[in-house]
């Protein structure tokens, strides 16, 4: 196999963790550790991995101006991203979520027309619009039948705003990715985030009670730690160094297949004619954005 193969296999696993860490995530919020909590542990966690890791791999220097393109990109990957989705993903249905999650190839797409120039065509900007519909009437009548969502409307919002901050951080992290060893990148990356998050999960972190979390719960809280956290930005960071970001945000759309088939499976969400409806938009709105996409790289 080729890299580009390796690098779409490493995407797909990656999409598929996402895909279940919907349901999972929200077993663990708000009842045992809140979002912003769970968002520090997560985050002081995976510092501590890939500076751990960095020590045995080949050490590069950033140069100086890089440090602030890092920063940058560290605040919209890890901080604003993390930070909006769990608490969105605490707000809202794990359904709900994922589909929300799908505007980011249409937010890629508008950041890179306004950081990098590249044009939009008729159809990319009826994409958008369609997209953006779905998303707008998703946040505004997507109010999940789930007894654990409490503001559903604010926590789709709050979802959105993670999806463009990630569509901006795949934009702003291509160049970066490409200059610098993975784990050199992320290390850097993740530290900054930290330093970022700190003032936000502090005192919800250090509120929890450690001893009345169940087992099952334990083993929900190592998966997105490890998985979700760590493999996941590995495996992406792979396939944005040998991938457009188009591609790469791309591979976002089947979360809501993977998160939805999960989340009914076990129980914790179900579907009504607005998520339907809403999805179907997006997915519309993505295809017009991406079916060009491809036909110009042609």
């Amino acid at each position: 196999m080729n890299q580009r193969t390796f690098a779409l296999i490493a995407v797909s696993i990656a999409t598929l963790i996402y895909g279940i860490t919907y349901t999972i995530a929200k077993d663990v919020m708000p009842n045992y550790i809140k979002p912003y909590g769970f968002i520090l542990l997560r985050v002081s966690s995976a510092t501590l991995i890939f500076w751990t890791v960095g020590l045995f791999t080949k050490q590069q220097s950033i140069e100086k101006s890089d440090y602030k393109k890092i920063l940058i990109a560290s605040f919209f990957g890890i901080t604003l991203n993390m930070l909006a989705f769990f608490k969105g993903l605490s707000l809202t249905s794990p359904i709900s979520a994922s589909v929300m999650m799908v505007t980011s190839p249409i937010m890629v797409l508008i950041f890179s027309s306004i950081l990098i120039r590249k044009p939009i065509g008729k159809q990319r900007i009826l994409g958008v619009f369609i997209g953006l519909v779905g998303a707008l009437f998703l946040i505004t009548l997507g109010n999940s039948s789930t007894g654990n969502s409490t503001n559903s409307a604010f926590g789709n919002f709050l979802v959105f705003l993670n999806a463009a901050s990630y569509g901006l951080y795949l934009v702003l992290a291509k160049d970066l990715v490409k200059k610098y060893n993975p784990i050199v990148f992320i290390k850097w990356l993740y530290l900054f985030g930290l330093i970022f998050v700190i003032p936000f999960g502090y005192t919800e972190l250090t509120a929890v009670i450690w001893e009345e979390i169940p087992t099952n719960i334990y083993w929900n809280i190592s998966f997105v730690l490890l998985f979700t956290t760590c493999i996941t930005y590995l495996f992406n960071l792979y396939g944005l160094s040998k991938l457009k970001p188009t591609t790469v945000s791309v591979f976002i759309y089947l979360q809501p297949v993977i998160a939805t088939i999960y989340a009914l499976i076990v129980g914790s969400d179900s579907l009504n004619f607005v998520k339907l409806c809403a999805t179907l938009l997006i997915f519309l709105g993505v295809y017009l954005v991406t079916k060009q996409v491809e036909k110009s790289t042609k």
